[in-house]
């Protein structure tokens, strides 16, 4: 396989979502070579949720949304992987153009809106793949879902992917489905996890396993709002967090071309308010709930500020479009030293 430096050029000349398709495309047809993009790199085992990751660098959600591409990114390395985030309906997002590349600061803005196949088209194909490892099933609502239904949404997905994932993340902190982060809220939230904690112990029950929830938030919120969340997390016993989702802010963006569009800005740019919220919601909780670390992980160095700032695992994506496979590697190695 030809080394990312190459590829990349190539990639960078085509509209970013088109760009993105195609490497899925690719990554689909090509498991058994995509391993060679990195090479095996033997990492440091860890335990979290109950589960015994063999390496603690993940994907993050929102590269693979349907689940069409798990064994050829299972073949860079990773210790796990997060697809989706899905709905119960099929739904087209929002209309394109709706990635934007800003190359010097290393960022990406989107505005997706959860695109995706649906949960039953998921399933298929997660039934579909060899990969055994450990999988994240990453769910959200349908953009239609009224606010004050949102719950039902987030208990059909948990319904349908429990008994094909390792774990399931609830995503609530997208910027990109209108009044979606207002679940973020110390009553809404309250109601959303008492209801989803009580559907999976009946899960548990009807499926003989135990599968850990974790819950995703956002970057921009004040000190106040995390210490609700992370009271929240701990009474309904929640089994992690993951810190963070894209950021809304513009200050270290705004001058560039693009950096002005609406969505959520991933990459570099946010690497320090993830480590923030990290940090934060790590003396709040004192391991009483554990923390995946995600935003702005573009190096080795990155990987290791988000486990130093409390995190047990760590997340990539944006670092992928810039670095290529080889961040895996480089980020595997850092966290095994």
């Amino acid at each position: 396989m030809l080394p990312y430096s190459l590829i990349r050029p190539a990639l960078f000349a085509l509209d970013p979502e088109t760009a993105h398709e195609l490497t899925i495309a690719a990554l689909a047809k090509a498991a058994p070579l995509a391993g060679l993009a990195c090479g095996k790199t033997a990492g440091r085992e860890v335990e979290v949720m109950g589960l015994k990751f063999p390496n603690p660098v993940g994907l993050a959600a929102g590269l693979d949304k349907n689940g069409e591409a798990i064994d050829g990114l299972a073949a860079l390395g990773f210790g796990f992987i997060e697809i989706g985030t899905v709905t119960p309906r099929p739904q087209a997002g929002n209309p394109r153009p709706r990635m934007f590349r800003l190359p010097e600061a290393e960022a990406v803005i989107n505005r997706m809106g959860f695109n995706n196949h649906g949960v039953a088209a998921l399933v298929e194909n997660v039934k579909r793949a060899k990969y055994r490892g450990i999988l994240g099933i990453n769910i959200g609502k349908n953009a239609d879902t009224p606010i004050e239904r949102a719950v039902d949404d987030y208990l059909a997905c948990l319904s349908a992917v429990y008994a094909h994932a390792s774990y399931v993340t609830v995503n609530i902190s997208s910027p990109n489905t209108k009044n979606l982060r207002e679940l973020q809220g110390a009553d809404a939230l309250d109601v959303l996890l008492a209801l989803l904690k009580k559907r999976q112990d009946e899960l548990a029950q009807i499926h003989g396993r135990y599968v850990p929830i974790a819950l995703k938030i956002a970057p921009d919120l004040e000190h106040e709002q995390i210490s609700a969340i992370a009271d929240l997390l701990r009474r309904h016993r929640m089994d992690a967090v993951i810190a963070t989702n894209t950021t809304l802010a513009r200050d270290q963006v705004a001058h560039l071309k693009y950096g002005n569009e609406a969505g959520g800005l991933s990459g570099a740019p946010v690497r320090e308010k993830s480590t923030a919220v990290i940090r934060d919601l790590a003396r709040l909780l004192q391991n009483e709930v554990p923390i995946i670390g995600v935003g702005g992980i573009m190096c080795g160095a990155d990987a290791r500020e988000k486990i130093s700032a409390g995190a047990k695992l760590v997340q990539v994506y944006t670092g992928l479009v810039y670095r290529g496979p080889a961040l895996v590697r480089e980020c595997i190695q850092a966290l095994s030293n």
